[in-house]
C-alpha cells in the first residue's frame, strides 16, 4: 500500500521544548512552508490530519488544492508526553530521560503514552488507510510507521518540518 506521511511546518515554541499533544500555533512564515509542501505532492486519494491544529491547517489547505475531503484522525497525534508537556527537554531531567532511554517501548513515568501505545494506535491507523493516501502528522507517527515497516532506523529518524515521507 502506498501512503504519504507530511510532517507539520514548525510550530510556535521555543527550542528545545517537549510539546506532543500541545495544540500550538504555527510559526510565522507558514504561508510559505506550506505552498513548499504542497507543490512538492502528488494529488491524493483520502487526506487524514492529525486533529491538533498545527496539521490540521496544513491539510485543509492540501484539500482544497486537491478538492479531497478532509478526515481527521486521532490515530495521527503525536504522543501524549503527560507532565512533560511544555517543558524544556533540559529541564525535565537526567534521572527521567535515563529511565526512558532504558524501557523505551515500556516507559509511562511522564503520566502520558508510552512509545509502545503510540505505535500500536499509528498501526491501527495506518491500517484503515486507502491506497494513496496523505496524512499530515508528527515526527512521532512518522518514526513509528517507518518502523512498523521495517526500517531498523525508523526510531532515529528525524523528519524536518514539512517533512514528505512515502511509505
Amino acid at each position: 500500500m502506498a501512503v504519504t506521511l507530511v510532517r507539520h511546518t514548525r510550530p510556535e515554541v521555543a527550542e528545545g521544548v517537549c510539546y506532543g499533544r500541545s495544540d500550538l500555533a504555527l510559526a510565522a512564515g507558514f504561508e510559505a512552508d506550506c505552498g513548499a509542501v504542497i507543490a512538492g505532492l502528488a494529488p491524493p486519494v483520502a487526506v487524514v490530519s492529525s486533529p491538533l491544529r498545527r496539521c490540521r491547517i496544513l491539510a485543509e489547505r492540501i484539500c482544497a488544492v486537491f478538492g479531497v475531503a478532509l478526515h481527521v484522525s486521532e490515530d495521527f497525534s503525536e504522543m501524549d508526553f503527560g507532565t512533560w508537556e511544555g517543558r524544556r527537554w533540559d529541564a525535565i531531567g537526567r534521572p527521567a530521560l535515563d529511565a526512558w532511554a532504558a524501557d523505551f517501548f515500556g516507559y509511562g513515568g511522564h503520566g502520558g503514552e508510552t512509545v509502545e501505545m503510540l505505535r500500536d494506535r499509528v498501526a491501527r491507523g495506518l491500517q484503515a488507510l486507502p491506497d494513496g493516501a496523505l496524512v499530515v502528522t508528527h515526527a512521532g507517527v512518522i518514526k513509528a510507521a517507518l518502523a512498523l515497516r521495517g526500517d531498523v532506523d525508523g526510531w532515529e529518524y528525524r523528519p524536518a518540518f514539512g517533512a514528505v515521507v512515502r511509505l
